[in-house]
């Protein structure tokens, strides 16, 4: 699967959120060159350990299979590249300092009048418009800000943020997934336009559900750790040598998961009968599970639930994740042609095939000759 082959992307990022948004397009063929500043390059090189060829995991995972340029954006030279580099670009994306694109000339109004066939798309950490348009933010500061942290967590404990930058890469999934629309309209009327995605409007989106309930009662509905505060029974436990988590949240799974557990008579019960008596209940219910589930290890309860068609899972480490025979099934995971790195594909198949990964991540600077792009002048002590 190639269907962006033919699509040229100059990508100005740094981080996480634009550079998603680069390797998904070029995981689906885009050719992508991705403009890095000279020295030290994109700041994500240097977030580790661990460290592959002089970068970090997370730099290989966002930028596999691009071709990197280092570019000094003040320069005159530069500027007048980017501009010839723009003549047979289709795309553009940047998530530099909000106001950096304008500074030196490449801003959307400026660019979008010279090229109008482009689709430029900007990424930010507080949206395009508004009072904090120029704030910068990362994903932590994002994730306080819009009410993650306030839905994270133990309800005795404190928020907490997600474990892993789903604002970022959330971001960039959708600004990736706009560019595409924005291609396919052009494809209609000859015109590009302006793509803008931000941390906070994922968030927003992320969270709408939750955002729509408090708007409605006036009340945020409290944490739930591992479960869901609308949905009971849904939740992990602890077992006797482990954590299960169990989803059983309509009547049916309930039953099921009662006769498992050795408690016909619960679906029966005017207290559990349904969804909205069991959440009314649960402080109680989820106390009389829990000694249960501890009675017995958890590869035994996976077992029984299972079998009863109970969804379930055992809580795994990372390590068990990449043990797991599902997971090795998927065939997700492969090594870089060329860079001993390996690294998950992309989540898409085709036609049951998945897109294969063409190479790794550029070491700094290392198309510009090829790419004719001007050489950064030394740096100063």
């Amino acid at each position: 699967m190639q269907a962006l082959s033919g699509i040229r992307v100059l990508e100005f990022t740094t981080n996480i959120a634009g550079s998603i948004a680069g390797q998904t397009l070029g995981a689906l063929g885009a050719d992508v060159i991705k403009i890095e500043r000279p020295g030290t390059g994109d700041d994500c090189r240097a977030f580790g350990p661990p460290f592959v060829e002089g970068a970090s995991m997370m730099f290989h995972t966002m930028n596999r299979g691009k071709r990197g340029v280092c570019l000094d954006l003040k320069s005159p030279d530069a500027i007048e590249w980017v501009e010839s580099q723009l003549e047979c670009c289709d795309v553009l994306i940047e998530n530099l300092r909000p106001g950096t694109m304008d500074e030196v000339g490449l801003g959307a109004q400026r660019v979008r009048a010279r090229h109008p066939r482009l689709v430029y798309c900007s990424v930010s950490a507080f949206g395009a418009t508004g009072p904090l348009r120029e704030k910068p933010g990362y994903e932590e500061v994002v994730e306080a800000f819009a009410g993650m942290f306030s839905v994270n967590g133990d309800e005795a404990g404190r928020p907490s943020r997600v474990g892993f930058s789903v604002l970022d890469i959330g971001t960039g999934m959708w600004v990736a997934l706009g560019c595409m629309a924005a291609l396919m309209e052009r494809s209609r009327s000859g015109q590009g336009c302006v793509v803008t995605g931000s941390l906070v409007e994922t968030a927003l989106a992320m969270l709408s559900i939750g955002l729509a309930g408090t708007s409605e009662s006036g009340r945020q509905a409290p944490r739930a750790r591992s479960g869901a505060a609308s949905v009971c029974v849904q939740r992990c436990f602890d077992t006797a040598d482990g954590e299960i988590v169990v989803a059983a949240g309509n009547d049916r799974l309930f039953a099921k998961l009662a006769a498992v557990v050795g408690r016909p008579e619960w679906a029966a019960d005017e207290r559990y009968r349904t969804g909205k008596r069991r959440i009314e209940h649960r402080a109680f219910l989820h106390s009389t599970l829990e000694p249960i589930f501890r009675a017995a290890p958890t590869a035994q309860w996976i077992a029984r639930l299972e079998g009863a068609g109970v969804p379930c899972a055992p809580v795994n480490s990372l390590a068990d994740v990449l043990a797991e025979p599902q997971v090795r099934h998927l065939d997700m995971f492969d090594e870089i042609p060329g860079a001993h790195v390996r690294l998950a594909r992309i989540p898409l198949r085709f036609d049951g095939r998945r897109p294969l990964m063409r190479g790794g991540a550029p070491a700094l600077g290392a198309h510009g000759r090829e790419l004719g792009a001007p050489e950064p002048a030394p740096a100063r002590d």
